[in-house]
């Protein structure tokens, strides 16, 4: 594994995998992300995640009401980590975002990184269609030159056609897909 190469863990919380916009592709996919997570922090590789955060509000927001269903409320028990991984995300290197994709994320990174730049960035998690390609589009465009990567089979789609699809569109991104 490359020096400086860290792995972002995209929403994996009970809302997605488990509660109320669950679905069996991301319950398939815990056992992959966790070898991962372990096979980083045995190379001392760093490892962050990602939590969709959303106030009481949300069906007030474009986004609720494009999407009806109330999820990842801050402090609610959809909003967490799942149980599985619980234990490796901390709110040290946790990042709660607003939105799909969160422009914070690339300051975010460097910050944790004591201001140095990421060598490469493996992406993982939920969903591929949505929160995946769109921090995965932020950070290729915030570090051009650094390898942005995920892997399909740590990825979970709202559908297994949108996570294809989202992986194709990676690909003509620049974004290298395993």
């Amino acid at each position: 594994m490359e020096k400086n190469k860290i792995l972002l863990v995209i929403d994996m919380q009970k809302d997605f995998v488990t509660g109320a916009l669950a679905n069996k592709e991301a319950q398939q996919i815990i056992g992959n992300i966790q070898e991962k997570i372990d096979s980083y922090l045995a190379a001392g590789m760093p490892v962050f995640f990602t939590r969709d955060t959303h106030g009481e509000n949300y069906m007030e927001t474009q986004e609720g009401r494009m999407l009806p269903v109330p999820h990842c409320i801050k402090g609610s028990d959809g909003w967490a980590v799942i149980d599985a991984l619980a234990n490796y995300a901390t709110e040290e290197n946790t990042l709660d975002k607003p939105s799909f994709g969160c422009m914070d994320l690339p300051a975010w990174l460097c910050g944790k990184l004591g201001g140095q730049t990421p060598g490469a960035i493996e992406l993982c998690g939920v969903c591929t269609d949505i929160c995946v390609i769109s921090n995965a589009m932020i950070l290729k465009a915030a570090f051009p030159e650094i390898e942005i990567s995920v892997e399909g089979a740590s990825c979970a789609g709202v559908t297994p056609e949108s996570h294809h699809n989202a992986l194709e569109a990676m690909k003509m991104c620049q974004v290298l897909v395993r």
